[in-house]
């Protein structure tokens, strides 16, 4: 499995992306893991990064390590993940998400998204997302310009909020979000498997903070032939 600037370590790389397997329900309760080698090589890692990332599984309560026997996953709701609040799917299911960062600028706010912060300006965050190696969408994320006077492309991680809860001391406990259909935009890089003009599925996200301020705002556009956006409820 390839390591990238931004990437979150490779054992919490396989924790996550099992875990939104589990969750899609690729990976049911009660079933049988491969055998730890063979997992590993089929992830490229060595045997004790593999080991790390199943112990992970464990402490969360979503795996039973029965010695002589094998690893059994437990599905449950509500496990703590990196991921929690992303909504995108291959359309299999799951898939790791990754981030490709394209630029980020500190600007003013555009009318054209809904109140949120107290900063007339904001840190404007332009990516390429995929899902364990697909295009799956671009985002145009803005972040109040209250919380870091500037941040830099090489400090952000493939999960924002991660970032966000590690660097700058601000938690999303809650958001918003308002699917629909829009035009790619014009900004989209030919990386992205629709062109700019073309429609493409929607999301608007609106964030709030631990202090109950709305703190982020965003646009996702994703290509609805590779990816859905799952909302489950328990």
């Amino acid at each position: 499995m390839p390591q990238s600037p931004g990437a979150l370590p490779l054992y919490q790389q396989i924790s996550e992306l099992l875990i939104r397997d589990i969750a899609a329900g690729r990976l049911i309760d009660g079933e049988r893991l491969p055998p730890e080698r063979e997992m590993a090589a089929a992830h490229g890692v060595a045997l004790g990064t593999l080991r790390k990332a199943l112990a992970d599984l464990e402490a969360k309560g979503l795996l039973d390590r029965v010695q002589g026997s094998g690893n059994y996953v437990r599905a449950r709701a509500d496990v703590q993940s990196v991921y929690s609040m992303f909504r995108l799917e291959l359309a299999e299911g799951g898939g790791l998400p990754t981030a490709e960062v394209l630029s980020v600028d500190r600007l003013p706010k555009p009318d054209t998204l809904p109140p949120f912060g107290l900063s007339p300006e904001g840190h404007r965050i332009r990516r390429l997302r995929r899902l364990s190696g697909t295009i799956a969408a671009v985002e145009e994320i803005w972040l109040d310009g209250s919380h870091a006077p500037r941040i830099a492309p090489e400090d952000l991680s493939d999960s924002l909020y991660l970032f966000y809860r590690t660097r700058l001391g601000l938690r999303i406990l809650r958001a918003e979000d308002r699917v629909g259909v829009a035009p790619v935009p014009d900004w989209a890089p030919p990386a992205f498997t629709l062109s700019p003009g073309a429609p493409a599925g929607h999301v608007l996200r609106l964030s709030w903070a631990q202090d109950g301020t709305a703190a982020e705002a965003s646009h996702t556009w994703f290509d609805h032939r590779a990816v859905r956006f799952v909302a489950r409820i328990r």
